[in-house]
């Protein structure tokens, strides 16, 4: 059974930092996509970045230079360090993993069950 737990979130002043971890099992996630989305309220999920088996990523725009996902195969963990947080990164984040390295939803076929961030302004 395919499981991720994520980790990290919670309270932060505009301009600070957090680093969101995510851990994995039941597969072997070395050869799989993971990737990190993140919905806030009213609002449809969105892709936030991603990263294959041999460390491409991927971010969304309004994150790059700010945001960096990393992973750790031996540990079978994936990271997202967020600096430079500005309060329209509120959301709940959520971790995932999926055959392809693509930003649709759709392609991703286990989800994490979410660790909120907000940041204040």
């Amino acid at each position: 059974q395919v499981q991720l737990v994520e980790s990290g979130g919670g309270l932060v002043q505009a301009g600070g930092s957090l680093r969101l971890s995510c851990a994995a099992s039941g597969r072997t996630f070395s050869r799989y996509v993971m990737g990190w989305f993140r919905q806030a309220p009213g609002k449809d999920r969105e892709f936030v970045a991603a990263i294959t088996w041999n460390r491409v990523t991927a971010y969304v725009d309004s994150v790059k230079g700010r945001f960096t996902i990393s992973r750790d195969s031996a540990k079978n963990t994936v990271y997202l360090q967020m600096n430079s947080l500005k309060p329209e990164d509120t959301a709940v984040y959520y971790c995932t993993t999926g055959p392809k390295f693509v930003s649709s939803s759709n392609e991703y076929d286990y989800w994490g069950q979410g660790t909120q961030v907000t940041v204040s302004s």
